[in-house]
């Protein structure tokens, strides 16, 4: 049973979406939910594309457009908070659609993004911690970032949220200053295993802890159509 206190939140894994279709997607889920409609957990996979979040340069892009083209890779500027990051196939990209009018704490918000990210990776046999510092926020395995997050409130609904790296292709990552950190060194779920489970299977752990802890009642659903 939901009580008052719990949010139904529609989740859909939809598989491979090019990023603006995902950021068409967001908007429309946000002005559903300004109009009465549910909150939302949009999970996903991405082409290759690099964007440009608030804080980020365009010299943070340290690839030739020639290797970009080369590489099939996108670039986008968002309005996220953070720097630059990789989206790439292989990678679980969530996308909390969510109202925070009651508590009006992004603060509290980032911190249980990176708790439904560490207990995630935890089903899977990989220890894994949060970083708080504003440089550094994510989720890392020992020194390796495993995970980011980047999220945008447009009178509190949420937009944006997450990047899980599963199966990841990590030399895409070399193209760029991961979140505005030289040398940084990225992983992935698989490389820390040996072998990478399927997104889906990651997704469905990710919507179980999701809703235990940010305390939602998570009703799998067709989200709005992307045509």
């Amino acid at each position: 049973m939901v009580n008052d206190e719990t949010a139904v939140t529609t989740c859909q894994w939809l598989g491979l979406t090019r990023y603006a279709d995902g950021l068409v997607l967001q908007n429309q889920l946000r002005e559903q939910l300004r109009s009465g409609g549910r909150e939302a957990l949009v999970l996903l996979e991405h082409p290759h594309v690099y964007t440009l979040g608030r804080s980020a340069s365009r010299a943070d892009i340290v690839a030739s457009s020639e290797w970009l083209t080369g590489h099939g890779i996108d670039v986008h500027e968002s309005d996220r908070g953070g720097q630059v990051t990789y989206h790439g196939p292989g990678q679980a990209v969530g996308y909390p659609i969510l109202d925070l009018g009651r508590e009006r704490d992004i603060r509290r918000y980032v911190h249980r993004l990176q708790e439904v990210l560490v207990a995630t990776l935890d089903n899977f046999g990989v220890a894994a911690h949060a970083r708080h510092e504003q440089t550094e926020i994510g989720v890392w395995v020992e020194e390796r970032k495993i995970a980011s997050i980047g999220v945008h409130l447009s009178r509190w609904i949420t937009t944006h949220g997450f990047a899980l790296n599963v199966d990841t292709d990590l030399s895409y990552f070399q193209g760029i200053v991961a979140c505005g950190l030289q040398d940084v060194s990225m992983t992935s779920l698989g490389a820390e295993r040996g072998s990478a489970p399927a997104l889906a299977e990651v997704a469905d752990r990710l919507v179980e802890h999701f809703g235990r802890i940010m305390n939602r009642h998570m009703v799998p659903g067709e989200l709005l159509s992307l045509a």
